[in-house]
């Protein structure tokens, strides 16, 4: 072989060596990766300097609180906003893997970011003021709902996908898929999307683990949908929408589950952090913008289904105590109701974690009956 020959195999061979970052499964599965280690590596760090702050979490101690104080003496002082693990290598791990050029993908990072925020000054308040209750829940909710507002008008603006995001395709449909022609409606439909996810990931968020399990099982599952919708070919074949530069959204997903997989090294039971509302809001807002983004909005309900039963849990708890003055289950989010009716904190959070995989392959499996 000449030696013109031997440079340009050796470059050859290079190229197709590099070529291999292009390919998205490889950097979904590069940024899950990058997210976990980076969690290892910092995780200590971020714990140690949470301490040092004196950041602890406040735990009530009254009404009916008192009993479940009881279960959770030993967690006082347990340092918050652990939640800044988790966002920030998700957010590392997705610039350095992502192709940034995609309008999706700084949608999605700048939304987690701004609910991040969020949640971070609502821990800070609660640690400051040592009680359970920061900003107020309608300021907070306000806030929430203008990032909604936010997102569904860049959608609106996007002339490549105004008509495709004014659409509701319903997922359990065979044959055609059934399309419900939402317009400015969608204005109401998609930041409840976002808000309701927000809130019901916040809720979920009660022993060490839950939260962050269930949400990488659910974060694993729109990496597959995303992946999905943003493959002409696929798409078509599985009768689901397609829609531009959602494809790359799958290496964030990816991203954010390696980076709850490495945030469960550190608040695995029992918890050295707390995700907190720093972690919480943005992770739950991720997945429903990221269900928007794909068109998968509706499956969101069964994917997300552990975080669908805590939410309602909460609200027909209220609803039951307010109109006839009794309780439906023993305290509200469901998780504690378990844990006053005698089951242990671990065995709670890994049956919880069982649903919630349950949940997510239900909602996969709806792919194969269009």
């Amino acid at each position: 072989m000449s030696e013109w020959a031997k440079i340009h195999g050796i470059e050859w061979s290079l190229l197709k060596k590099l070529n291999v970052f292009q390919d998205i499964t490889f950097r979904a599965v590069g940024a899950s990766v990058t997210a976990f280690l980076l969690s290892l590596v910092f995780g200590n760090l971020v714990v140690r300097q949470l301490v040092s702050l004196g950041l602890g979490q406040p735990i009530r101690t009254r009404g009916e609180t008192r009993k479940l104080f009881e279960l959770h003496r030993e967690k006082r002082g347990t340092p918050t906003m652990g939640g800044l693990l988790p966002l920030g290598t998700t957010i590392i791990s997705s610039l350095l893997w992502a192709r940034l050029p995609n309008p999706f993908v700084w949608l999605a990072i700048l939304s987690i970011a701004y609910l991040g925020l969020l949640g971070l000054v609502d821990d800070y308040l609660k640690v400051v003021r040592c009680s359970s209750s920061g900003i107020s829940s309608r300021f907070k909710f306000g806030l929430q709902c203008l990032l909604a507002a936010a997102v569904v008008l860049f959608l609106f603006l996007n002339p490549q996908s105004n008509a495709l995001f004014q659409q509701l395709y319903i997922p359990f449909s065979s044959g055609s898929p059934t399309i419900l022609h939402l317009g400015w409606f969608a204005f109401c439909i998609y930041p409840l999307v976002i808000v309701g996810a927000s809130n019901a990931v916040n809720l979920t968020d009660g022993l060490d683990g839950l939260a962050a399990g269930c949400t990488a099982v659910v974060a694993a599952s729109y990496g597959i949908l995303s992946y999905v919708a943003g493959d002409f070919k696929i798409a078509s074949y599985l009768q689901v929408p397609f829609v531009l530069y959602s494809r790359e959204l799958s290496v964030l997903c990816m991203a954010l589950f390696g980076s709850c997989l490495g945030f469960l090294w550190w608040n695995c039971h029992p918890a050295r952090v707390f995700m907190g509302d720093t972690g919480s809001l943005a992770m739950g807002g991720f997945l429903g913008i990221t269900a928007i983004c794909c068109k998968q909005e509706l499956l969101l309900t069964i994917i997300g289904g552990t975080f669908v039963i805590e939410a309602l849990s909460v609200i027909l708890q209220v609803a039951s105590f307010r109109l006839t003055g009794r309780r439906l289950i023993k305290m509200s989010p469901l998780h504690h109701h378990f844990e006053l009716s005698g089951w242990k904190e671990s065995t709670v959070i890994v049956r919880f974690w069982i649903m919630s995989v349950l949940f997510s392959l239900l909602g996969l499996a709806t792919l194969r009956l269009r």
